[in-house]
């Protein structure tokens, strides 16, 4: 589960049904599982859905809590994913962009047509990397961190991931995405810092050489 650890960061793979960040009392979480690993508290800085899974880092002090949330806030902080869909007629590669507006008290993301009061901009930008059968592999890099956002653009242009009900795909399945990489600078050092992994088991096992 933990890939990287110093006295400011660590580094992890989020695995699927946990919070990302401290929920209600009695749930389970990331930042409780690593406070306990680590033997200290630890900070969020980013997200991850409690049903995807994936790399994330997590801070050990406020004081890089702080300059990683600030490199999030700047755009700084590179985050990439795998997706897997239907397979679509798409250009292969491209940009997504929409208004996105979240309804809290259904737990799900909207497209909206015009900004308004809690309308944010989403833009992501995509590759297809495979395709077997009628499922397709895409490699995703988010330009902005809005919630579900990989989820509710693609489910907008009628390829929901695999997996994911909530946004439309009918298919039994853990959700079809993945995060697989982020970049950012160490929040002492300033060293550039690149981790990856691959996923492993569900729908993904398709894609393997």
């Amino acid at each position: 589960m933990i890939i990287f650890e110093d006295s400011e960061i660590v580094v992890c793979i989020k695995p699927k049904g946990l919070l990302s960040q401290e929920g209600t009392p009695g749930t389970q979480s990331m930042v409780a599982v690593l406070g306990e690993k680590c033997g200290c508290r630890v900070y969020p800085v980013h997200r991850l859905d409690k049903d995807v899974s994936g790399v994330m880092v997590y801070a050990k002090t406020k004081e890089a809590a702080g300059v990683l949330s600030k490199q999030v806030a700047d755009r700084k902080m590179t985050k990439s994913y795998l997706a897997v869909t239907d397979k679509s007629d798409i250009a292969p590669e491209g940009t997504m962009e929409d208004l996105l507006f979240f309804d809290k008290q259904r737990n799900k993301s909207f497209i909206a047509k015009s900004e308004r009061r809690g309308v944010k901009k989403a833009v992501l930008h995509y590759r297809l990397i495979k395709t077997v059968g009628d499922k397709s592999l895409y490699g995703i890099k988010l330009e902005t961190g809005r919630t579900h956002q990989i989820r509710v653009q693609f489910a907008s242009r009628k390829m929901p991931l695999y997996g994911d009900r909530k946004y439309g795909n009918k298919e039994k399945g853990d959700i079809g995405l993945f995060s697989s990489s982020l970049a950012f600078r160490h929040p002492k050092t300033m060293e550039d810092l690149l981790f990856t992994a691959k996923p492993k088991g569900g729908i993904f096992d398709i894609f393997k050489e």
